[in-house]
């Protein structure tokens, strides 16, 4: 039997993964997902504690129960070193105001979105990978749509690199170039 021929679980896991864009799931609706390394409690750390998260979305602490209010405080420059120029508009830091609204640990989080929505973060064991679905729903129009777009896939890629051991992609150089292709690919 040739061995080479075989294809370990990681390679087959692989070529099953996820398209990393996001897709419409409805015309509010972005879905994107990331095949990450696991344990599932590893990437459940990435999602709930606050010095974890912040490495590629928000800083903030969680009190685990639904209605527990959650501060997340975005500092995109800190993301990489060095930083990648900052589009005009964007703040240094940002902060949102947001609830729990789902908890089932370590497989679901869902939150408020100020002013656009919510978010759920799905995680789903796959042998020894972790699926992560963030679905973000009632996104107002289609700017903020390309804009969350955007900011999600470079966020995960983020979350991608630090889960694996790499040096992540500069978020705003990415976030810029991935608001055009999803111009391009979300319907109108």
């Amino acid at each position: 039997m040739n061995m080479a021929a075989k294809p370990n679980a990681r390679t087959a896991t692989k070529l099953t993964a996820p398209d990393v864009y996001g897709v419409l799931t409805e015309p509010t609706t972005l879905k994107i997902q990331r095949l990450l390394p696991g344990p599932i409690e590893r990437i459940w750390a990435y999602l709930t504690e606050s010095e974890l998260r912040r490495q590629w979305l928000a800083a903030g602490q969680m009190e685990m129960k639904v209605g527990a209010p959650v501060e997340l405080v975005w500092r995109n420059d800190e993301l990489n070193d060095p930083p990648s120029q900052r589009p005009a508009g964007f703040p240094e830091e940002q902060r949102m105001q947001s609830r729990i609204t789902e908890l089932d640990p370590p497989r679901k989080l869902a939150i408020s979105w100020s002013g656009s929505g919510d978010v759920s973060f799905e995680l789903e064991p796959q042998g020894d990978e972790v699926l992560l679905t963030v679905i973000h729903r009632r996104l107002p129009d289609r700017p903020t749509l390309l804009m969350f777009g955007a900011g999600w896939h470079m966020h995960l890629d983020i979350l991608a690199a630090r889960a694996t051991g790499e040096e992540p992609a500069q978020f705003w150089d990415g976030w810029s170039r991935l608001q055009k292709e999803y111009d391009q690919r979300l319907p109108v």
